[in-house]
């Protein structure tokens, strides 16, 4: 029998006799009209009996055919949403157990992306070991585990080990700045190095600035560091020393002027420093301005006028001795006090004057001091004498021994001076044997020259030229001259005067006004 196929052009249609069972292959004409498919027009016998014969070939087997239809799989299909959440959430809580077994408190983590197995978080964990990092040390800052080893950790890691930054120091540099690991080294980490050779820190310091101060590579350039260093130079901070400032102490960078550094600089202002002073200060001991104004400046201020500085002696101080601002002052002064007066015959009043002359008695140890007191004691000076001495010339405590024995030798056996001399003017001490005594008692020995040790030592080479052309000694020219002197702090530099060498500055040594004087 045969049957249109609709839409088929030229279609074949197989279909069955009712009483046979060979199945035949139709052709269907494209041209040809059928009625089989003309809704309007009745059918006949043949094509419903057709109809009702291709019916069951058209259910397959083993179906009804009036079962319902299966809903139909594909290779595209996908998990719904409520599935992908359930997936992650017990994908996280393996992550959390797996870091709970290891002592990491995961709290902080919510919200945060992680690797959705526990060998990806394994392996974070123990790179951040082999940097040195503790458990301790990944809870201070656990989000520190949503960085990627390889797109995180070890790019900003090379590009530190590039700079110079020492392996050594890693450890230390991420306990303290572990933020630095979160960094793009482009966006976030070159700009700053850029800049911080712009503030003419030397291409070898720059990694000695990232160790001391890691955190200055989180700080943005328009912000902290440039107002910083701009206040600075403003109140009289030379320019060309600022690499140098920053080379030795880059916490500067992190100041802000408002609430740290222009209150400290007029606080120092108010007690009689000229600003000018207090910048030539910051230049040679950029660390005071790190020295807190509230629990540390100011107690210790007041610790010195509680124990006989006066109040007009504070500035002399402070410039004599900066780092007398930081530290734990109070208990040191009561110790100090107690052992010069009962070692010294040192009473209250002329302690004060003692911390006057040189702040730095207050560091002096107990044994250097009796050491000192014991060589004068057994020169045949009495101890109410050394007492005398050491409040006109605290600076005697911390002289070199040997340099005073030769000093004293020769003042004994050469000179042909009383000992009362010796103390009426202990600065003599002070004064280099070989560059400055020695020769000037041999003009005045030559000229017959009749002169107190203050007169002879107490001058420049230009002024002593000077005394030696004067037909008399005045009075005046008698007086010894102050052992400190503010304008030092206040001269103008000339242009090639450069800061001190920083290296060599770094130990801070405590007795440099005078280059003729022979210190521990």
């Amino acid at each position: 029998m045969k049957l249109p196929v609709l839409g088929r052009p030229c279609g074949y249609l197989l279909f069955s006799h009712p009483k046979s069972p060979v199945l035949c292959l139709s052709h269907q004409n494209p041209l040809a009209k059928n009625s089989a498919f003309q809704p309007n027009k009745p059918q006949g016998r043949m094509h419903a009996t057709s109809a009702v014969s291709l019916a069951p070939s058209t259910v397959p087997s083993g179906r009804s055919a009036h079962a319902p239809a299966r809903p139909s799989s594909s290779l595209y299909a996908r998990p719904s949403l409520q599935q992908m959440k359930a997936e992650r959430a017990a994908n996280r809580a393996r992550v959390y157990d797996f870091l709970r077994s290891l002592g990491i408190v995961p709290d902080e983590l919510d919200g945060l992306e992680l690797p959705v197995t526990v060998d990806v978080m394994r392996e974070r964990v123990d790179f951040l070991h082999s940097l040195g990092l503790s458990v301790d040390d990944i809870n201070n800052y656990p989000l520190v585990l949503g960085c990627s080893v390889k797109k995180n950790m070890v790019p900003v890691l090379d590009y530190l080990g590039k700079l110079g930054v020492r392996k050594a120091t890693f450890t230390e540099f991420l306990r303290r700045y572990p933020q630095v690991l979160h960094s793009s080294v482009v966006v976030d980490l070159v700009p700053v190095v850029k800049y911080l050779q712009g503030m003419e820190i030397r291409g070898n310091d720059i990694p000695r600035v990232l160790e001391k101060y890691p955190e200055v590579l989180g700080f943005k350039l328009e912000g902290t560091m440039s107002t910083s260093v701009a206040y600075l130079v403003g109140i009289g901070v030379a320019r060309r020393e600022i690499g140098s400032i920053l080379t030795r102490y880059p916490e500067i960078l992190g100041m802000r002027v408002g609430r740290v550094i222009k209150p400290f600089v007029e606080y120092i202002e108010s007690l009689g420093l000229p600003r000018l002073a207090l910048a030539r200060l910051i230049e040679k001991r950029p660390h005071i301005l790190g020295f807190g104004l509230e629990d540390q400046v100011k107690p210790n201020v007041n610790a010195l006028l509680e124990f006989g500085v006066r109040q007009e002696a504070l500035p002399s101080v402070i410039a004599q001795y900066p780092d007398i601002m930081g530290i734990e002052l109070k208990a040191k002064l009561a110790s100090q006090q107690s052992l010069f007066e009962s070692s010294i015959l040192v009473g209250r009043d002329d302690f004060g004057s003692v911390i006057e002359k040189m702040p730095q008695a207050i560091s002096l140890s107990r044994s250097t001091i009796l050491k000192h007191v014991d060589f004068l004691k057994g020169r045949g000076i009495l101890l109410k004498q050394v007492s005398i001495m050491v409040v006109g010339c605290p600076q005697l405590l911390a002289l070199n021994l040997d340099i005073m024995k030769m000093s004293l030798d020769y003042f004994q056996s050469e000179m042909d001076r009383d000992l009362e001399e010796l103390v009426a003017f202990p600065a003599f001490f002070t004064y280099g044997l070989e560059s400055r005594v020695k020769p000037r008692h041999q003009i005045i020995t030559k000229k017959g020259i009749k002169c107190s040790l203050a007169w002879l030592l107490n001058c420049s080479d230009e002024k002593f030229e000077e005394r030696m052309k004067y037909d008399s000694i005045g009075i005046e020219e008698m007086e010894a001259e102050p052992s400190f002197d503010m304008k030092s702090l206040l001269q103008t530099r000339k242009e090639d005067d450069s800061a001190s060498e920083y290296e060599e500055d770094s130990e801070y040594s405590e007795y440099e006004e005078d280059s003729d004087d022979e210190y521990l």
